[in-house]
């Protein structure tokens, strides 16, 4: 019998910035797109790599949606693992002009909004789960300053005060090898192994009710 698609999962990625050619978490988000997890179905979404234009979209599509779930993917190059992150911060402070040319400094996404939001996800239940299967991950302590955390706070914000049982949060991956040969150095993953982590994230972010109690702290 083939099982019935009753819910949706949001997940997103970016547009390309900084003249990268692509967007890693835009390649892994759009290889899931009706991948099926549990009685749902993930819709694939690409967000602009603009503030304030992207939570438009953002809010837009939930209303279409409506999910069950929303994990939005970002691109965070230097970075070995993917990180799924703790916490958004309530501002923008752009080290670049974002793809419109906007460069916002020590800014509120929201003013009436609290400092910080925590993920909703259970983030060490993830990163155990994705080491499982062979893949590099760690829970992360900072979205940045940048359209991701600006993301990340904006959606948060919308499930905490529309739809507070809609779990919501953000991971960040790493280069992939085409982009990190024209950064030297600079560490990548396979965009394969990105797309299984994902998978692994996606399955346990619905199967898991409560977190893992494990530790994920850093010392710096």
């Amino acid at each position: 019998m083939v099982q019935k698609i009753q819910h949706r999962i949001l997940l997103t990625g970016f547009e390309p910035f900084e003249q990268e050619p692509l967007n890693p978490s835009w390649e892994a988000v759009r290889a899931l797109d009706g991948w099926q997890c549990e009685g749902a179905v993930v819709a694939a979404r690409q967000l602009p790599c603009v503030f304030g234009t992207a939570l438009e979209v953002l809010d837009q599509l939930i209303d279409e949606l409506k999910p069950v779930l929303v994990i939005c993917v970002g691109q965070a190059g230097g970075r070995s693992q993917l990180s799924v992150e703790r916490v958004a911060i309530n501002v923008d402070d752009a080290r670049i002009a974002d793809n419109a040319g906007r460069q916002p400094i020590d800014q509120p996404i929201h003013s009436d909004g609290p400092a910080a939001y925590f993920s909703t996800l259970p983030i060490k239940g993830l990163v155990k789960a994705m080491r499982a299967a062979g893949i590099p991950a760690e829970v992360s302590q900072t979205a940045g300053t940048f359209v991701c955390n600006h993301v990340f706070y904006g959606l948060m914000h919308r499930l905490a005060a529309h739809t507070p049982a809609v779990r919501g949060g953000f991971i960040h991956i790493p280069y992939i090898p085409s982009q990190a040969a024209r950064h030297p150095g600079q560490p990548s993953l396979a965009l394969d192994t990105i797309v299984e982590g994902l998978q692994v994230a996606l399955q346990s972010a619905v199967t898991l009710q409560q977190d893992v109690i494990e530790g994920g702290g850093q010392l710096h």
